[in-house]
This record gives C-alpha cells, structure tokens and sequence, in this order.
C-alpha cells in the first residue's frame, strides 16, 4: 500500500482517503460513504447546473418549451 499512497498521479486529499481506509472498513460503513460520496458529488453538479441556468436564463418555461419541440432532421430519401 505504501506504493501507491507515494504515487505521484495521486493529489493530497486522495492520499489522505487512502491512509483513512487503510484498514478495511465493514460493508455497512463503507456503503455508508460511498452514498455521502454520491450525494457530495450529486450537490456539486446541481450547483454547477443552477448556476449555468441563471447564466443562461434558462427557466422551467424553457425547459418546457425544448421538451415539445422536435429535434430529429428530417428524412433526406
């Protein structure tokens, strides 16, 4: 394990989740942080994307308006 914990492909924070689970958690626990791991990941993109939105002047409206339009090309035969 010391091989990779000096991999230099590795930033400091992933170093430092390598040494916290050095020793094997049980199941039930690491399922435990991988869905905190997922909810992190899932409020990151949804900041991302709200902020794109107001960039964009993006609303439900226009949303609503892209889902009944038609986006397949026309048939060229």
């Amino acid at each position: 394990m010391d091989t990779e914990l000096n991999n230099p492909h590795l930033n400091e924070q992933q170093v430092l989740m390598l040494r916290l689970l050095k020793k094997p958690l049980p199941e039930e626990d690491f399922s435990q942080m991988r869905r905190l791991a997922v909810q992190l990941l899932a409020k990151q993109i949804e900041n991302v994307t709200d902020s794109w939105e107001l960039e964009n002047n993006f609303t439900e409206e226009t949303y609503e308006k892209l889902s009944q339009g038609h986006f397949r090309s026309k048939s060229s035969k």
